[in-house]
């Protein structure tokens, strides 16, 4: 008979691999698929000093290293593919990577949401030597520095004002005249004394040579260029959750994020969410952990709930 998998979890960062820990000890044997890079969003990360327990701080590669380590030591499987597509309309679903096809009970969606970027070479180039898309995670490493934001949304004012805790001054750089941010957060941040606002203009390079010194800036209506001092660019102009493959198959909303019924449950009964592929207001690596842990309690419930058999024989 056809192995059908008590769960399979779709993504390896934070929330995947603790939904993994917390599944393998509660028995559920589970299965991930990590896509071809496993480890997520903090394999591009440096240094981590948010993540509890670590207090000299650790490096975003090596602590999704240990995040593996334990999630196999304790009997996860993984496989290093990218799924393909899903069938949730099938009972037991039915998952498929590059090479494979698995039948599963259960599922939890733990794909996460990767930062939309300007695109430029030298932005990429300086990736965690300046330039950052979460001032949360790293806006305390530029104390009484010069620090610049790219955006003119919701994410851009919550970031500018996160900002303004620790940089001597903070310049928002916005394409457009006006703000598309909700009016009371753009209140917030323009009561802020060290916060500028450089509108009607693009960030074209970023400059320096081992790190962030300045920008080249472009001004929309005229065409000038120019450039500017900053120690830091921290880029704010919104996430792309990494939910394509569910199209059709799962409740998304207009911006692609899983919609959440009840704590992690979806629009499918049996599929549940953890971490960015559905938050869109936190994303930390210790949220996502957080919910990952409890897709992982809601998972066991679920099949509790199915009555899945317990002593090894086929269902």
């Amino acid at each position: 008979m056809e192995e059908v998998l008590k769960v399979v979890i779709i993504g390896s960062g934070p929330a995947g691999l603790t939904a993994a820990i917390y599944c393998a000890r509660g028995n559920l044997e589970p299965v991930v698929i990590t896509g071809r890079t496993p480890g997520g969003q903090l394999m591009i990360t440096t240094d981590v000093d948010d993540f509890p327990g670590f207090s000299d701080g650790i490096q975003g590669p090596e602590l999704m290293d240990k995040m593996i380590a334990q999630a196999k030591r304790l009997g996860t499987k993984l496989i290093y593919e990218d799924v393909s597509s899903v069938n949730l309309k099938s009972h037991p679903f039915i998952i498929k990577t590059e090479t494979s096809e698995l039948k599963t009970r259960s599922i939890i969606i733990a794909t996460g949401a990767s930062a939309k970027w300007l695109g430029l070479p030298s932005e990429q180039k300086f990736l965690g030597k300046g330039v950052s898309a979460c001032a949360v995670c790293d806006g305390a490493f530029f104390k009484g520095k010069v620090i610049a934001v790219v955006g003119g949304g919701d994410t851009a004012m919550r970031e500018a004002q996160h900002l303004s805790k620790f940089g001597s001054r903070v310049l928002v750089i916005h394409r457009r005249g006006e703000f598309r941010a909700q009016a009371a957060l753009q209140e917030a941040v323009k009561s802020k004394a060290n916060i500028k606002f450089l509108m009607n203009h693009t960030v074209e390079e970023v400059l320096g040579e081992s790190k962030v010194t300045g920008l080249k800036v472009r001004n929309v209506q005229t065409g000038e260029v120019s450039e500017i001092q900053s120690d830091a660019l921290f880029v704010a102009i919104g996430h792309q959750p990494s939910t394509e493959f569910l199209k059709g198959e799962l409740e998304l909303d207009d911006r692609g994020y899983v919609v959440v019924k009840d704590e992690t449950r979806t629009s499918v009964e049996g599929v549940f969410v953890a971490g960015d592929a559905a938050d869109q207001k936190y994303r930390q690596a210790v949220t996502a952990a957080g919910t990952g842990c409890k897709a992982a309690f809601d998972v066991e419930e679920y099949l509790e709930e199915i009555k899945l058999p317990t002593d090894g024989t086929p269902y």
